[in-house]
């Protein structure tokens, strides 16, 4: 099944400010207190929201160094890059 692109609006927030958007999705749906309809446009943007983090968090574990052990066994940065 081929990934829909992320809305621009979605793209442009930063992690932070998509997981907590996300995370009101959530509780909103489980509150289960909304229309039909409202629902299901929340968990579509919801899933997007999902994607968008879990992009952010990949990019972001690209950038962490990796520790590695020396020949005299002491411990050295080395970036991923």
């Amino acid at each position: 099944m081929p990934q829909t692109a992320i809305p621009a609006d979605i793209a442009k927030l930063g992690f932070e400010e998509a997981l907590q958007e996300l995370e009101t999705i959530v509780r909103n749906l489980e509150g289960g207190k909304g229309k039909l309809e409202d629902s299901i446009k929340a968990y579509e943007r919801g899933a997007f929201l999902k994607q968008h983090c879990e992009a952010k968090l990949r990019d972001a574990q690209m950038k962490v160094e990796k520790i590695v052990l020396g020949p005299d066994g002491a411990e050295k940065t080395q970036s991923l890059d």
